[in-house]
């Protein structure tokens, strides 16, 4: 009998957007598509058929109701909001009507005419220049399949079908698929579809499950019984993995987890260097339920607060009062740690319900953040005078993004001022000597930041959007996205000028994008002079990790080398050569 043989190891390369290694069983969650046979009905059936339909929406209206409480009860509010638009479409009257009115109007069942109403809208959507729209129509797609489902009497709830430890294959998961996971079981995922911006993306690493996706052909590569292996990190997923990569990759997980465990005996200690130069290390945050984390990973403040967070995923806009509430709810929980709060970054692929949008051509250099601001000058105060009453704690500084001219922050600090006389007025205490920054995110302001320092405390470096708009490249744009590069000379030299600008002028200087997140960079940064790092507060413990095996005088001649630097791949070298030698540990972590 011939022996039976080991099938071959096959290697992917995707997207990953939750780090982390499994290993497991793949489970394929094969997409359930609803076949909406098409049959006439009399005039009598009509009332019959639309009660069929009603009685669909109800369900499933119920059935997001439940998943929304289950992922409110394991994630928080906010994450749980994502399918405030799921529910939208079950409740909208003008699309229900007009499959009505279809169904009397055609005498023909309701599946057929859901399926292609919904189908126009799901396209109309994805063909959209705008990521944040464009994936909106995997909601459209979501609940006119569980509709779908509802009216078969089939059930869609595959993922909470699972009953053995695995990893889900699928070629996409809807949100309500992803809420559906039980972390006990399902060990990681990958599929075909996805981005780092989808949902599928945002939650898994709510989750902390590794996930990778953007595969393009997953699917048709595994079969049940195949064994898969995630690199979250590096999104690299390898289907029926050679012994030895199972090895390597046993060992590296270890690895992994030994060194979490002695990074985390860092946390109540100082991020200064071995020559005694201290690096404050505060945290960004984006929903009030990363508060206690903040702390619990060894950061001390916040350097970002994004507030437009809580103005999504509702249908009315936050008043003063919970602005205010909120405001000070950040301000108590880090007292007496600085929090850093950004007023209103909202446009571009950031607006609330019910929010008027612009109409225009390239909305992320359009109408945003404080251009909108200034444009909606109550919209504006009303959050000024919510962040004025929570200064109360005298902890808490205002910042405000996307400045591009001496002329904004003129005209937004006197709002401000106007905001201070109000709540004077009303007998309302807050911090008369507030601090006030402004984000450095668009080259001219960086090229104007001495014109613009004499009207502010601080800057803080967004160098997500200074890359991108310096460099011209769109980051989610594969075609171009190997252009975006934080080590350029334009980007050092960008952030060396600005440094060098806010001392000249009393200031200090934060960077709080995704370059101070990134442990590559941080020795680039504090030779640079930068005074604060304001990180994602799962990067802590690695960045507060290199701060400490540096020598700040090793830095600063690193910086010197980078800014006569011939080009981007000799500074990337620079940095990657001080790592190695300092803390090659962050590296199997970030890398």
């Amino acid at each position: 009998m011939a022996e039976k043989r080991e099938k071959r190891e096959i290697v992917f390369k995707g997207i990953g957007v939750s780090p982390g290694i499994a290993i497991q069983q793949v489970q394929i969650l094969c997409p359930q598509i609803q076949h909406a046979v098409q049959r006439s009905i009399t005039p009598e059936e009509i009332p019959l058929e639309i009660a069929r339909f009603e009685e669909a929406l109800i369900a499933t209206h119920d059935q997001l109701m439940l998943i929304q409480k289950q992922m409110a009860d394991v994630l928080g509010d906010e994450h749980a909001s994502i399918f405030d638009a799921h529910m939208l479409v079950v409740d909208d009257r003008s699309f229900i009507e007009d499959v009505i009115r279809t169904v009397k109007k055609d005498l023909v069942n309701v599946e057929p005419i859901l399926q292609a109403e919904a189908t126009r809208y799901a396209e109309m959507l994805s063909k959209v220049d705008d990521s944040y729209l464009s994936e909106r129509a995997v909601d459209i797609r979501d609940v006119t399949k569980r509709i779908l489902a509802n009216l078969a009497g089939e059930s869609l709830n595959q993922v909470g079908q699972i009953s053995e430890p695995c990893i889900v294959v699928a070629h996409d998961l809807s949100p309500s698929d992803t809420a559906s996971i039980d972390r006990k079981l399902v060990h990681g995922f990958v599929t075909d579809l996805g981005s780092e911006t989808s949902h599928t993306s945002i939650m898994a690493k709510a989750l902390e499950v590794p996930a990778v996706v953007g595969l393009h052909n997953i699917t048709t590569a595994v079969s049940s019984g195949d064994t898969v292996l995630i690199d979250g990190a590096k999104g690299r997923v390898f289907v029926n993995p050679t012994a030895e990569r199972l090895a390597e990759y046993e060992k590296r997980a270890e690895e992994q987890k030994q060194i979490l465990n002695e990074l985390d005996t860092l946390r109540d200690k100082p991020p200064e260097t071995l020559d005694g130069y201290l690096v404050p290390l505060s945290a960004n945050i984006e929903l009030l339920e990363e508060l206690d984390g903040v702390v619990a990973r060894g950061a001390k403040g916040i350097g970002l607060f994004r507030t437009e967070f809580l103005f999504l995923g509702s249908d009315t806009l936050p008043d003063e009062e919970e602005q205010a509430a909120a405001y000070e709810r950040a301000a108590k929980s880090q007292y007496p740690s600085a929090v850093v709060i950004r007023t209103l970054d909202l446009g571009a692929d950031k607006l609330p319900a019910n929010f008027e949008k612009p109409d225009e051509l390239n909305p992320f250099l359009g109408s945003r953040a404080i251009r909108l601001c200034l444009l909606r000058p109550e919209l504006f105060k009303t959050q000024l005078r919510a962040i004025l009453r929570a200064s109360a704690y005298d902890n808490v500084q205002i910042m405000y993004p996307m400045v591009c001219c001496v002329q904004e922050v003129i005209e937004a600090n006197a709002l401000l001022r106007q905001c201070m006389d109000e709540l004077r007025e009303k007998g309302v205490s807050f911090n008369e000597d507030i601090q006030i920054g402004t984000m450095i995110e668009v080259p001219s302001a960086a090229l104007i930041a001495d014109i613009i320092a004499p009207h502010v405390s601080f800057f803080s470096i967004g160098t997500n959007d200074l890359i991108q708009y310096t460099m011209a490249v769109d980051r989610g744009n594969e075609n171009v996205a190997h252009l975006y590069k934080p080590a350029h000379m334009a980007i050092v030299r960008l952030i060396d000028h600005v440094v060098k600008v806010s001392h000249e002028h009393g200031l200090w200087t934060c960077v709080c994008g995704q370059m101070a997140s990134d442990p590559l960079f941080v020795p680039l940064l504090i030779g640079l002079g930068v005074d604060e790092l304001s990180v994602s507060p799962s990067q802590t413990p690695m960045i507060k990790d290199v701060i400490r095996k540096l020598f700040y005088s090793g830095a600063m001649e690193l910086a010197r080398k980078a800014l006569k630097a011939p080009s981007k791949e000799y500074v990337e070298q620079l940095c990657r050569e001080m790592i190695e030698q300092v803390a090659p540990e962050v590296l199997e972590l970030s890398e």
